[in-house]
């Protein structure tokens, strides 16, 4: 980002190594849907290459016999990674722009598939594959919903964050869509190698977006001073409730998505293509929802309140697991679950926008909420694998996300109280 007040532009740097500028101002920038197409799009390619592994874990665990605790550390691992680097990574993209940090990324994304393709019988190479893979993953994951609000029509800022809460479900829509194929034809590693042919494709995409002054590859919106200006105390502190909200809604969303295939094969006795038939109801209702909850934002449905009838009907979802079956309750189940998991995570990706307002740079707030997604996600699976056994004990997993899941509905109307009054939130 441009210091001393100077505007800051697109990723575009000289010969010389100097800033990188765009020569018309960011404050007369009136948004741009390829952008926000690239950003939705190398995010959700982001999330296949994470959720390529739940369609293929039953076939994976049956093949290779992976230990569950490490199975379910081949999800973690990603959040470990991002752990690490998310918030710097938001300082960078916020200074340096987006096109050196996404070409990196997807350099580790192919290499991790590559060492994950090598030696797949190996726990450890599997592992050391994936985490790898989540190097890259943990600054698309930032620079993906930054580009994506960056380049937003400023009418259309909810909206936007709708669609970029949708990565998630796209990616495993997308992973969920190959796996029936892939496994009829060569195997659970076509995934693993669509991946790579993806990540070179990524890559081109980038460079060619470079040359579009129409796109901005940089973190801010606004040319004005406040778009620099440091981030408050008590913006800060709301953003970590944020942050925290999204580490406990995280860890149980991936341990619900990362274990639902086996959880199905296990208990109720499904073929591993049924499972996914299953699986695939509640992505859906995600990727509707994420949008629809951009809409409602855009019509002036207060962000908190929002949030927490959404929680909340998780949080009841939870709790009746052991009541519901694979009849209608279950189907009601997954389609209620995916309903509220599609509103939820669109709240928290337009929580930035809400605490900071429009027209300050959101990477390093990104930087902080992204922290606590990863958390979530790096205990999530590990612990429902804990939990639950070897497939003997799910009862008791269920009650214990129910349990933190409470806990994230108190701090979502927590965040509601915080936010009421504020002239920022949509």
């Amino acid at each position: 980002m441009a210091r001393g007040g100077s505007a800051p532009g697109r990723d575009r740097c000289a010969p010389t190594g100097a800033a990188c500028h765009d020569a018309r101002p960011v404050s007369e920038h009136t948004g741009s849907w390829k952008g926000v197409l690239f950003g939705v799009g190398i995010a959700a390619f982001a999330a296949y290459q994470q959720f390529k592994l739940p369609v293929v874990l039953p076939v994976l665990l049956e093949r290779y016999g992976y230990d569950r605790v490490l199975a379910g550390g081949f999800m973690s691992v990603y959040a470990l990674t991002g752990l690490m680097l998310s918030v710097w990574l938001g300082g960078v993209i916020e200074r340096r722009g987006a096109t050196g940090p996404v070409l990196i990324a997807m350099g580790l994304l192919a290499a991790g598939s590559a060492l994950s393709l090598a030696f797949p019988a190996s726990g450890m190479l599997m592992l050391a594959g994936r985490a790898l893979e989540g190097c890259g993953f943990a600054a698309v994951a930032v620079v993906g919903p930054v580009l994506a609000s960056a380049n937003a029509p400023p009418r259309s800022i909810a909206i936007v964050a709708g669609l970029a809460a949708a990565w998630i479900p796209i990616g495993q829509l997308s992973a969920t869509a190959v796996a029936p194929l892939a496994l009829a034809t060569g195997g659970w590693s076509v995934l693993w190698w669509l991946g790579i042919a993806g990540a070179a494709l990524v890559a081109l995409w980038m460079l060619t977006l470079r040359q579009n002054p129409q796109v901005l590859l940089s973190a801010a919106r606004a040319g004005s001073g406040a778009t620099s200006r440091r981030i408050a105390a008590r913006e800060r502190n709301t953003l970590i409730l944020v942050a925290c909200i999204f580490g406990l809604w995280s860890g149980q969303y991936f341990a619900y998505m990362t274990w639902m295939p086996q959880y199905l094969v296990e208990v109720h006795g499904l073929a591993v293509k049924s499972a996914l038939l299953s699986y695939v109801v509640p992505v859906i209702f995600v990727a509707l929802f994420n949008v629809l909850g951009g809409v409602l934002l855009r019509q002036g449905v207060a962000l908190g309140a929002l949030l927490g009838g959404a929680v909340g009907a998780q949080t009841l979802v939870w709790w009746l697991v052991p009541l519901t079956g694979d009849d209608w309750t279950g189907l009601l189940s997954l389609a209620v679950y995916g309903i509220s998991a599609g509103m939820v995570p669109t709240c928290l990706f337009a929580s930035p926008n809400a605490v900071l307002g429009p027209g300050r740079s959101t990477a390093r707030a990104f930087g902080i909420i992204m922290t606590g997604r990863n958390l979530g996600v790096l205990t999530g699976p590990v612990l429902m694998a804990l939990v639950a056994g070897d497939g003997e004990r799910w009862s008791e997993g269920s009650r214990l996300f129910a349990g933190l899941t409470s806990v994230c509905l108190l701090l979502a109307f927590a965040l509601c109280a915080r936010l009421h009054g504020s002239s920022n939130a949509p």
